[in-house]
């Protein structure tokens, strides 16, 4: 159920056709929508789609439903195959039943994907065979079970869509980390930040005593006030100053000195010196689309920084870059964020900003009245470039979903960082 354009669904599902299991594949998107997709998935003789449209005729006769994420939390649809005893699956929760081997789970609302990849930096140079999976572009992780052996750890990084999964399965990663826990994906839990919370949750819920979870310091108060009662397993708490001050760190950012306290605590957990956690540390450049150094044209520097869709992510990375210098890429699609902070800030943080079309641009274009809307990032890009001089920085951190103008975050970063590498 859900196919996508990520590359995650297709993976699976060549996954699922390559061991010979009969497949519906549904999704609300259009054939014409999914061709890149569909594509690679030419080849095989037993998979049947249902494209445009589900129906529910196809959630009572299965063996199993595999849900994608963000998958409506009423939906009809997975009622039905509830309403038949159909066990639901997500792809990361399905593979810890399976693959039989210890899971690092990384959740946060903020910085999960670089907590991930610096984690996978310092397991690297420890020598700890790692599986990385969850959500992670373009990575089947149904697809690692071929490479799983009892030596490795499989490390997820796990939005709050894929932690409903282990929720349904009652399982828990052995060390989970929590990053931050901050309003985010409100148009889909409805402005309930309880049930945000209740699905991220689910990534220490079901820890047993001899787990582990490295929390943030900016989240502790709201996890042990929710679920103080139901945590079993030991608790680290890490931030910035879990990183020894004499660590220099290629990333910029006190956010960024954040995540890596926390991937350094899960390094001690597993016994790894910090000897080889400040080598991978120092050494460790970023992940793409976070904070990312594009290039630097004519003394100015161009960072992607496309994942930033929420005010919280945005406000980040214009803290992290010299005050009053940065021509800020901004707007896009709503997902009912509060904005004042991030709106009240910009005057100082920013030399001024250039807004991409979208529902959440029209809700604030009138509190920023001098930001021209463009409707490509073309024209985004060329306008920002024209008021660039010497120790600027342009920056795409948008603050916003992408649905509407690209298909999804990575498009809008792909093709900002196509368009400055053309510059």
């Amino acid at each position: 159920m859900g196919l996508g354009l990520l590359g995650r669904g297709v993976g699976d599902t060549r996954y699922l056709a390559e061991q010979g299991a009969e497949l519906i594949v549904t999704d609300l998107k259009t054939k014409e929508e999914l061709a890149e997709s569909l594509e690679q998935l030419s080849g095989f003789s037993n998979i049947t789609y249902v494209l445009g449209k589900h129906r529910l005729e196809d959630f009572q006769d299965r063996d199993f439903i595999l849900k994608a994420a963000g998958v409506p939390l009423d939906s009809l649809y997975i009622q039905e195959a509830e309403k038949h005893h159909i066990p639901i699956k997500m792809s990361a929760s399905w593979f810890m039943e399976l693959a039989g081997i210890p899971v690092i789970g990384v959740t946060g609302t903020r910085g999960k994907s670089t907590v991930t990849h610096m984690i996978h930096s310092i397991l690297k140079a420890a020598g700890v065979p790692a599986l990385l999976g969850g959500n992670v572009r373009g990575v089947s992780t149904l697809a690692l079970l071929d490479e799983a052996t009892p030596k490795h750890h499989a490390l997820f990084e796990l939005d709050s869509w894929q932690c409903q999964g282990f929720g349904d399965e009652k399982i828990s990663p052995q060390i989970a980390v929590f990053t931050t826990f901050m309003p985010d994906h409100m148009n889909y839990y409805k402005d309930d930040m309880e049930l945000y919370l209740r699905d991220k949750a689910n990534i220490f819920l079901y820890q047993k005593p001899e787990d582990t979870l490295v929390y943030g310091s900016q989240c502790v108060g709201v996890i042990t006030e929710a679920y103080e009662s139901h945590m079993l397993s030991k608790r680290i708490e890490a931030n910035e100053g879990t990183v020894p001050e004499d660590w220099e760190l290629k990333v910029l950012g006190a956010h960024n000195r954040y995540d890596a306290g926390l991937a350094l605590a899960v390094a001690r957990v597993l016994g790894i010196p910090d000897t080889v956690s400040r080598d991978a540390l120092e050494a460790f450049a970023g992940v793409p689309g976070r904070l990312e150094l594009v290039r630097t044209v004519n003394g100015v520097d161009f960072y992607n920084d496309t994942t930033a869709t929420t005010p919280d992510a945005t406000l980040a990375a214009l803290r992290a870059l010299p005050t009053g210098r940065t021509i800020l890429l901004m707007g896009g699609a709503d997902k009912g964020l509060a904005m004042a902070e991030l709106l009240e800030s910009i005057p100082t943080l920013t030399k001024n900003v250039v807004l991409l079309e979208g529902t959440g641009t029209s809700r604030i274009k009138n509190d920023l009245s001098n930001a021209p809307v463009y409707e490509t990032m073309q024209a985004a890009l060329a306008a920002a470039v024209q008021t660039a001089e010497d120790g600027d920085t342009v920056l795409l951190s948008p603050a916003f979903a992408s649905f509407g103008m690209f298909k999804n975050e990575y498009d809008r970063g792909d093709q900002f960082t196509a368009l400055v590498t053309a510059l």
